[in-house]
């Protein structure tokens, strides 16, 4: 089946103006300032989006698909990712990871859940590990579960924070061999994804293993960067590394925090932006005693890019640490990121407002007109 989107404004992420783009299958086999579908073999579903700007889908590289949470007990675990929740975020690519629960969730419950939103029509990754040392795998190897289980790219971990388990430079280090060599050999990106804290070590331990050891930088994918992380990702992004931000509940806040660090000297290649959905957001206070809890939501995705746009910086650049800065980084680019001729199917439309109004996945149009048209399994 083909679908033909008429008379967008297309970003690739650059701007390319007024285009038609077709689809067939999972994949965009033409752009062009006029396309004629006439004598297409089989059925053609045309959408004319005048006025709307045609975008790759959104890619979220931080997200607790199986629920986060759980630091006030067991009544405060987050609920798992609903399919629709994707959609109307326009997140068309994630990937999924445990926190600092690894009890009452497992990387097997993470893999199948990454199957299935798989199945119900989007694209999933997952990363084994959690917060715990050694890692908690599904085959009891970090290897093994990167090399052969084609879901996983990489391994989670944590560092700088209370609650992690103080990896040592050398387990940090070995854990990073073991997922690049598990990602030389089957064609993944093997990255060890660190949820960083605001720990007196932020990201020193990682800038010593880097500037003492073989391990090339890109492995390394710390998140939640900081305003009090400024320097350090300054530091880490010169050296070719990409420094991840969450898009946070304040999203102009935030918006300012992201801009201060690329004024400091962040490259805006190496900067992406993820929304650590359905993790918890605990409130610690100065004994580290927990104050108060909330979870993060999916949408708060496209609201940071939105918040950067208002704040100044034009929509080719805001889109970048959502698109084609994060599928780089996870070396699927430009399968993922981008919008041109080869690429996935993966598209969102935003109207003047900024507000996404359709989103195409895999080929398939998931949401029109800002309805879903597509739910999860058991959804309602």
């Amino acid at each position: 089946m083909f679908l033909c989107i008429q008379n967008a404004e297309v970003y690739t992420p650059a701007p390319l103006g007024r285009r038609d783009v077709l689809l067939c299958g999972e994949r965009v086999i033409a752009i062009a300032e006029h396309l004629d579908t006439q004598g297409l073999p089989g059925e053609v579903q045309v959408l004319d989006a005048a006025g709307k700007r045609l975008l790759p889908g959104l890619i979220d590289q931080h997200v607790h698909i199986t629920g986060g949470g759980g630091e006030s007990g067991f009544t405060s675990r987050v609920p798992e990712l609903r399919f629709s929740q994707a959609i109307e975020a326009g997140v068309t690519t994630l990937i999924g990871l445990l926190g600092t629960d690894s009890r009452t969730r497992s990387v097997a419950n993470l893999v199948a859940k990454t199957k299935a939103l798989n199945e119900e029509g989007i694209t999933a990754y997952c990363l084994t590990g959690a917060y715990a040392v050694p890692s908690p795998t599904l085959t009891g190897s970090v290897g093994d579960d990167i090399a052969f289980i084609s879901e996983v790219i990489g391994v989670k971990v944590a560092i700088s924070d209370h609650r992690s388990m103080c990896p040592t430079k050398e387990e940090l280090a070995k854990l990073a061999a073991e997922a690049r060599l598990a990602g030389l050999v089957s064609g993944k990106v093997g990255e060890v994804h660190m949820h960083t804290g605001v720990g007196r070590d932020g990201l020193k331990t990682v800038l010593e293993i880097v500037e003492t050891t073989d391990i090339p930088i890109k492995h390394f994918r710390p998140t939640h960067m900081r305003k009090i992380l400024e320097a350090d990702a300054v530091k880490f992004s010169n050296l070719g590394g990409y420094v991840d931000y969450t898009s946070g509940e304040q999203p102009d806040a935030q918006a300012q925090v992201i801009l201060d660090a690329l004024r400091a000297g962040v490259p805006i290649d190496r900067l992406t932006i993820s929304s650590d959905s359905n993790g918890s957001m605990p409130k610690w206070g100065p004994n580290k005693e927990l104050v108060g809890i909330t979870y993060a939501r999916m949408t708060s995705l496209w609201a940071q890019v939105c918040a950067l746009i208002r704040a100044g910086m034009p929509l080719k650049q805001a889109i970048l640490p959502v698109t084609a800065t994060v599928a780089q980084a996870l070396e699927l680019y430009p399968r993922k990121g981008c919008v041109a001729e080869g690429s996935d199917a993966d598209l969102i439309l935003v109207d003047d407002d900024l507000c996404i109004r359709e989103v195409v996945a895999k080929g398939r149009l998931l949401m029109r007109d800002g309805q879903v048209l597509k739910k999860g399994f058991f959804e309602d």
